[in-house]
C-alpha cells in the first residue's frame, strides 16, 4: 500500500516538473529592474540578448510608492551571464507599435563591475516602448499642422524645379555616400573602446538634456525661431545656397589640410590629456575668483568707473597728441644740452699767459664768483645792508673806453698790463634762431690775446732809478708769489697789504 502510494506521488511530481520544466535543486540568478511603465509585459515574456532568449520574466507588480513605477522580476540562465552594473533593459514589443513584449537586456561593458544575484537596476538604465496612444497624444493639432506643412513643402520642392535640382543632385550621391562610409567608418575608432567612449559621452550630453527639461523646452523653442527666421528670408537663403556650393569648393582644400594634421592633433591632445585632468583643482579654485571677478566689473563698480571714464578719454587722447610736442621740444633741449652746453663747460680752458691757471674746465671756475656774491650784503643792521668793497690803486691809470658807455672809464693798478685776454671782438656773433641748438658747435675757448687799453704810469720827470726798477719788479714778483702760494693752500702773505720798498 505505502509503496503504491509513493509511486504515485513520484510520478504526479515527475509528471509535474515534466510539463513545467521547472528543477526544484537549481539556484537560478535573479535580476529586478524598475520600470516607468510594464505596459502588459506578462509573466513568462522572454528575456533576450542581441535576439537570443537567456531568461524569462517571473514576476510584475507595480512599485507601490504612488509613482506608477512597476517592478520586473527575471530568471537569467547562465548563458546571459554575467550582467553588470551598467546594464540597460528595454521592454519591446514583437509587433509593430503593439502585440506582445519581450526584455531586450544589454548586460553592460565588459569592464563594469558585476551584478549579484538579486540586484535591482535602476529607471534610469530602463526604457519602454511608445504605445499607439502616446504616439496619437504627441500629435496635437499644431504638431499635424506643421507636419502638413512639412509634407506640402516637400511636395512643392519636388515638382517642377525642385524635382530637377533633386533628379541633378543624383550623380553627386556617389561621392557623398563614399565620404559619408568614411566618417561612419571613422566613428568605429582607432582602438579598442574609441567607440564606447564616444557613446559614454554622449550619453552624459544627453542625460544632461533630458534632466533640464525647461532649458530642453528653451532649446527647442529658440531653434525654431531660428528656423522661422530662415522660412521668413527665404530669397536670401535661396541665394546663400549656390554660394554655399563655392563655400564646400573652397574648402575642401582646408578640410584636406586638417585631415592630415589631426594624427599630430590627436597625439598633442593625448600628451596634453594628463595636464587637463591636473587642471581641475586650478579651476575648481579659480571658479570663486571668477565670480568676485564677475561681481567687480558690475556697474556698481568698475562698470560704473567705465562709464565716467569713457567722457575722459577724450581728453586723455588730446593730451597725448599735445604731449609729443612737448616732448619733442625736451628731446632737443637734452640733445642741445648733451652736444654743446656739457662739452662746453667741461672743456679745458686754456690760459697761456697764467701757466698756473690753464686746463681749469668752466664749471669748476665759474662757481668761484658765487662765493664773493654770496657773501654780498650778508650783513646788516637796523639801518640797511652793509656793502664790503675791496679798494686799490697804484701809480698806472688804465683808460677804457667801451662801446655801451657815454664816456671812458679809469682805473688804478699797481703795475702796468701786459696785455688782455680775450680782446675785444670787432663785431658781434651771429645769433641764428633757426639752427637748432643740437647741431650748433660748442664755443670755442681757444682766445687770441691783445694789447692792452690805453694807459698811463705816473712818474717823475727824471727816470726811474735802478732801485726803483728792481723795486717794483720785487712787487710784481711778491704778488705772483702769493697768487701761487694761495692756490697751492701754502701760507702768503698779502702783498697788497703792506709795501715796506714803497715807503722808503
Amino acid at each position: 500500500m505505502r509503496a503504491g502510494i509513493l509511486a504515485l506521488v513520484v510520478l504526479a511530481l515527475g509528471t509535474f516538473f515534466g510539463f513545467t520544466k521547472e528543477n526544484p535543486f537549481s539556484n537560478p540568478y535573479e535580476l529586478n529592474a524598475i520600470f516607468d511603465t510594464a505596459n502588459r509585459l506578462q509573466e513568462r515574456s522572454p528575456v533576450r540578448i542581441a535576439g537570443v532568449n537567456v531568461g524569462k520574466v517571473t514576476g510584475v507588480e507595480p512599485l507601490g510608492d504612488g509613482s506608477g513605477k512597476a517592478r520586473v522580476t527575471m530568471e537569467i540562465d547562465e548563458s546571459g551571464l554575467p550582467i553588470r552594473q551598467d546594464a540597460e533593459l528595454k521592454i519591446r514589443s514583437r509587433l509593430f507599435l503593439e502585440g506582445n513584449y519581450f526584455v531586450d537586456l544589454h548586460p553592460g561593458r565588459p569592464g563594469s563591475p558585476e551584478l549579484d544575484s538579486g540586484a535591482t537596476v535602476g529607471p534610469a538604465q530602463t526604457s519602454a516602448p511608445v504605445q499607439y496612444l502616446q504616439l496619437l497624444t504627441v500629435l496635437q493639432t499644431e504638431t499635424r499642422a506643421d507636419l502638413q506643412r512639412l509634407l506640402k513643402e516637400y511636395s512643392d520642392a519636388l515638382r517642377g524645379p525642385g524635382a530637377r535640382g533633386f533628379n541633378q543632385a543624383v550623380k553627386h550621391w556617389e561621392e557623398a555616400w563614399r565620404t559619408t562610409s568614411q566618417v561612419s567608418d571613422a566613428y568605429l575608432g582607432h582602438r579598442e573602446h574609441d567607440l564606447s567612449r564616444l557613446l559614454d559621452g554622449q550619453a552624459r550630453v544627453y542625460g544632461a538634456l533630458s534632466s533640464n527639461e525647461r532649458a530642453l523646452m528653451k532649446l527647442v523653442t529658440d531653434l525654431n525661431d531660428t528656423v522661422s527666421g530662415f522660412a521668413r528670408q527665404e530669397n536670401n537663403l535661396r541665394a546663400a545656397i549656390p554660394e554655399l556650393r563655392d563655400v564646400l569648393r573652397e574648402g575642401r582644400p582646408a578640410l584636406a589640410s586638417l585631415d592630415t594634421a589631426l594624427p599630430e592633433i590627436r597625439a598633442f591632445a593625448r600628451d596634453a590629456l594628463p595636464g587637463a585632468r591636473s587642471s581641475k583643482a586650478t579651476l575648481d579654485a579659480q571658479l570663486p575668483f571668477i565670480g568676485q571677478a564677475r561681481r567687480l566689473v558690475s556697474r556698481e563698480e568698475l562698470g560704473g568707473l567705465a562709464t565716467r571714464l569713457r567722457r575722459t578719454v577724450p581728453f586723455l587722447v588730446a593730451l597725448n597728441r599735445g604731449t609729443a610736442g612737448t616732448l619733442e621740444q625736451n628731446r632737443a633741449l637734452a640733445s642741445c644740452q648733451n652736444n654743446v652746453l656739457l662739452p662746453f663747460a667741461t672743456e679745458p680752458i686754456p690760459d697761456p699767459d697764467f701757466d698756473w691757471h690753464t686746463g681749469e674746465p668752466w664749471f669748476e671756475e665759474s662757481p668761484r664768483a658765487f662765493v664773493g656774491l654770496a657773501g654780498e650784503s650778508r650783513i646788516a643792521d637796523a639801518n640797511s645792508p652793509m656793502f664790503r668793497v675791496l679798494g686799490g690803486g697804484g701809480p698806472t691809470t688804465i683808460v677804457s673806453t667801451p662801446k655801451t658807455m657815454d664816456g671812458p672809464i679809469y682805473g688804478q693798478t699797481l703795475v702796468p698790463l701786459d696785455g688782455v685776454r680775450p680782446v675785444v671782438p670787432t663785431r658781434r656773433p651771429v645769433f641764428r634762431p633757426d639752427v637748432p641748438c643740437e647741431t650748433q658747435e660748442p664755443p670755442d675757448l681757444h682766445a687770441a690775446g691783445g694789447p692792452a687799453d690805453q694807459q698811463v704810469e705816473a712818474r717823475a720827470d727824471r727816470p726811474p732809478t735802478a732801485r726803483e726798477r728792481a723795486a717794483r719788479e720785487d712787487v710784481y714778483e711778491r704778488l705772483r708769489t702769493f697768487v701761487e702760494r694761495s692756490r697751492k693752500g701754502l701760507p702768503a702773505r698779502d702783498p697788497l697789504t703792506y709795501f715796506p720798498e714803497l715807503h722808503e
